[in-house]
């Protein structure tokens, strides 16, 4: 079987699919960042540096051999969602992503594949701006089965109960044309936790804020620090502690979060060793973004300790200079071992 990625970003979806068994042949992004590490890390997998709202339909007939109607092709559209994350941003910057999952929607009607696998952020069931259900209705229409059919299924999930050790919710839609019943992955029994991700000492030598790893392909690199943030971080107790231990110090506590102590209580915050992390975000590496504070040492997690609660591969690459460009690529990644999963699925429906 062979994919398409949409969306791709630095390769998460790609990564485990290729883990699955699955051929990616290409993935599409409009971020040029992007384009070394998903490369450097998926051999064959051709990146396509375009803006789907002007990518021809036929690209990838024309120039990757791409056939239509074709049974065994899957068609991937993990379309930006700022728009509908809970997460506060502008909206009006990101309105221009909204609509992207009709933008996907147009290769899916040109391509007709075998299956279609989408990944967003629960958001985009119950904005009431959503595009979702249009993209839904069209699936019916062309053929995918009606929605939470025997051929289409979607639901929200958390990433915690699949092996990922971070809390993270998302959506998550399978659809075929085939006559063949989908479902998304079984939960796993074992709810794997930061210690099982990251607490070992060998692979995460304990480093201080401001380190940069000299081995790049490793990069356990993280940001470096004002000295009044390594205070509140030094006076935060560990695994799991939150910036209500230095909430009276007037030194230490911003004017902003003064007399709201029972709001963003996270943020300043340190992770706990023995539950999944929270959801890493593409800001990770800073301690003012929420609870990224590492759970014993003073500083905030490094590049490879937010890649691993990613569930990347240790010799997943990221190729860029940038701390904070791998960590957007992180952050806004498919975790691999979701992918592998949602990958291992397709092909046994195929096979049966």
């Amino acid at each position: 079987m062979k994919a398409i990625d949409f969306f791709c970003g630095g390769g998460g979806m790609t990564c485990g699919l290729r883990q699955a068994g699955i051929d990616v042949v290409a993935g599409v992004d409009f971020d040029i960042d992007a384009k070394e590490t998903y490369e450097a890390n998926n051999d064959g997998a051709k990146f396509v540096h375009a803006d789907i709202t002007k990518l021809p339909l036929n690209y990838f007939e024309k120039n990757l051999d791409i056939r239509r109607n074709d049974d065994d092709l899957i068609l991937v559209g993990c379309s930006p969602c700022q728009f509908y994350s809970i997460i506060r941003s502008s909206k009006e910057k990101s309105k221009a992503s909204k609509d992207l999952l009709l933008q996907f929607q147009k290769f899916i009607e040109y391509y007709n594949p075998g299956y279609v696998l989408v990944e967003n952020v629960p958001g985009i069931i119950t904005n009431k701006e959503t595009v979702l259900y249009d993209f839904l209705t069209f699936l019916e229409e062309h053929g995918y089965g009606a929605a939470n059919s025997r051929t289409c299924k979607y639901k929200v999930i958390n990433m915690k109960d699949y092996g990922i050790p971070q809390s993270r919710r998302r959506f998550s839609l399978i659809a075929t044309r085939l006559d063949r019943e989908v479902n998304l992955p079984q939960k796993d029994e074992h709810i794997r936790t930061v210690r099982d991700a990251i607490g070992d000492d060998h692979r995460f030598a304990p480093i201080e804020a401001g380190h940069r790893d000299e081995n790049k392909r490793r990069n356990h690199s993280t940001i470096n620090m004002s000295p009044l943030n390594l205070e509140r971080i030094s006076r935060t107790p560990h695994d799991g502690g939150s910036r209500l231990a230095w909430s009276r110090d007037r030194r230490l506590q911003l004017n902003c979060y003064k007399g709201k102590d029972k709001s963003f209580c996270d943020v300043y915050g340190r992770i706990h060793w023995d539950l999944p992390s929270p959801t890493i975000t593409t800001k990770f590496l800073s301690i003012s973004n929420g609870r990224f504070g590492h759970p014993e040492q003073d500083r905030g997690l490094s590049v490879r300790e937010g890649a691993t609660l990613q569930s990347f591969p240790m010799g997943y690459v990221f190729k860029t200079e940038s701390l904070g460009t791998a960590a957007k690529l992180i952050g806004n990644a498919v975790p691999p071992r979701y992918a592998r999963k949602l990958g291992e699925i397709i092909l046994e429906v195929n096979d049966g």
